[in-house]
């Protein structure tokens, strides 16, 4: 079975971008990237190509300037981040994840009534 893969926190930027906007050059990358920190187009094209030899991106060459995709979605990247977390600061337990998530932060009401709608469904054993 393969391993998820955890990307850094450079990488999960960049995922972040690609999950937005979908396929995307390194140029365009790059300067949803700049709007919040001074950000090289060189630094950004080395990410990428890291990204894709570890398998978190694809990279479709058929054009001069390279597209790239994630390769992984959003909800199954989050996932395997929450999962790791829960193992390795809450013992594998749930409910203090989610206390201390609550805890931590404000929900809004939409939130509280999603997780309210999770909470019905997984007591009927609905996923």
């Amino acid at each position: 079975m393969e391993k998820p893969l955890k990307p850094t926190d450079s990488e999960l930027a960049i995922l972040r971008v690609l999950w937005q906007r979908g396929a995307s050059t390194v140029k365009e990358v790059q300067k949803v990237l700049e709007a919040n920190k001074r950000t090289g187009y060189t630094t950004v094209l080395k990410f990428l190509q890291i990204m894709v030899e570890k398998g978190l991106v694809t990279r479709d060459e058929a054009s001069f300037a390279h597209v790239y995709q994630a390769r992984i979605p959003q909800e199954q990247t989050q996932r395997t981040l929450v999962a790791d977390l829960m193992e390795r600061a809450f013992e594998g337990s749930t409910s203090r994840l989610v206390l201390q998530a609550l805890a931590t932060k404000k929900a809004t009401p939409s939130e509280l009534a999603e997780i309210r709608k999770i909470l019905k469904n997984h007591e009927r054993g609905i996923e």
